[in-house]
């Protein structure tokens, strides 16, 4: 019995040891950047713009050194797609890399109580660099398949795709 309770114990120890060391690997991020946006096509209707600045905050979790799973609002002015009030993107990504990655992600546009009726589809890579402890930079350069006939309510088809360049400052805990 004795050697029972020893074993049970031992067990016990070895098993929070592995536990706080994984958790201990496990690193939060939040942060907020910038993106400008520029629509692949021309797009010549009054009141939309083809090019402009958003802006989002982040957060990021790491669970494994190549792994980072990313959620962001961002935040796009009127005109974006021919919306008349700001149009709000909340979006999620799976990144695989450390100083220089790639991502996929996917994420809705939401503008004027209502959200669009297709999702959009983005892939991302840039470079994450770790600039002073806690301090990160995230320099990046985004594809995003959208479709832009779901955000607004105009009477031309309008879907083209949207590139991105943006920076985000993150902190990490």
């Amino acid at each position: 019995m004795r050697k029972l309770i020893v074993a049970l114990v031992l067990v016990a120890v070895v098993f929070a040891v592995s536990v706080e060391n994984v958790n201990a690997d496990i690193k939060n991020r939040v942060g907020v950047g910038v993106n400008y946006w520029k629509a692949i096509d021309d797009i010549d209707i009054d009141d939309v713009d083809e090019d402009g600045v958003s802006y989002f905050i982040s957060y990021q979790l790491r669970p494994a050194s190549l792994l980072k799973f990313e959620l962001d609002v961002e935040m796009m002015p009127d005109g974006f797609a021919g919306a008349e009030e700001d149009v709000f993107a909340p979006q999620a990504y799976v990144i695989l890399g450390s100083f220089i990655y790639a991502a996929l992600g996917t994420g809705i546009y939401y503008t004027d109580g209502d959200f669009a009726d297709d999702p959009f589809f983005a892939v991302k890579a840039g470079f994450d660099l770790h600039l002073l402890p806690y301090f990160y930079l995230d320099i990046s350069a985004n594809y995003r398949f959208d479709d832009w006939d779901s955000i607004s309510d105009l009477d031309d088809d309008l879907s083209t795709d949207t590139i991105m360049l943006g920076a985000a400052a993150r902190l990490q805990f």
